[in-house]
């Protein structure tokens, strides 16, 4: 990697957890606003290398009567992590090669929130959005940016589709964007789908964030 970046390649052991020092596991099922069902572990009951140079992450129907979710006893448990406490970046190419799962009720995604999350709050502090998968949607990933007057369903996006039918969860595919003060362009394998310029992408450094629900 060139000076000055950030990565992980998940060299480890089989059933091993993340490195503490990239990447913090969220926990709990509040929902997070979205009326997910799952419970968001920590360790590596969720989110655990395979030895082969990947993070699996694993939703699981839940076995522990304990876990509490917004709606009661949790079904589901999976994992989401972010790298706020350790990276954050305003501008520069941001990617990440992901095999997404497959199903409805899915929603795996890879995605920015500004750094002044904790004091300015969501929408103001920003989310560039670099993949979402919807699980009724397997041959379609979007690319979306939330802020104040454009958040939620008011996001402002484009999907990207796979020729032949294909769907996402088939083979792996690279995930990007390249950010800079004057716009952002969102990439599959390379290939440029959507670009947006100001004043519709508010400029903010952004810690990544991963989920798979």
């Amino acid at each position: 990697m060139a000076a000055g970046s950030w990565g992980d390649d998940f060299d480890g052991p089989a059933g091993s957890a993340v490195d503490p020092a990239k990447w913090t596991l969220e926990t709990g099922g509040s929902g997070n606003g979205n009326h997910e069902l799952q419970y968001y572990t920590a360790g590596a009951a969720n989110a655990a290398l395979d030895g082969q140079g990947h993070l699996v992450i694993t939703a699981k129907r839940n076995s522990d009567p304990g876990l509490s979710c917004w709606y009661g006893t949790c079904q589901y448990t999976s994992a989401r992590l972010n790298t706020a406490r350790t990276f954050t970046q305003a501008y520069g190419h941001f990617e990440s090669r992901i095999k997404i799962p497959r199903g409805q009720g899915i929603w795996p995604a890879f995605w920015m929130l500004g750094n002044d999350l904790s004091t300015a709050g969501w929408p103001t502090s920003g989310e560039l959005d670099v993949m979402e998968n919807i699980g009724r949607e397997p041959g379609t990933v979007h690319g979306t940016i939330h802020g104040p007057g454009y958040s939620g369903a008011g996001g402002i996006g484009a999907p990207y589709s796979l020729p032949g039918g294909q769907s996402f969860a088939d083979a792996f595919h690279t995930f990007a964007v390249d950010w800079s003060p004057t716009a952002i362009t969102w990439s599959v394998d390379g290939t440029a789908y959507q670009t947006r310029t100001p004043p519709t992408s508010a400029a903010t450094a952004g810690s990544s964030t991963t989920r798979s629900s």
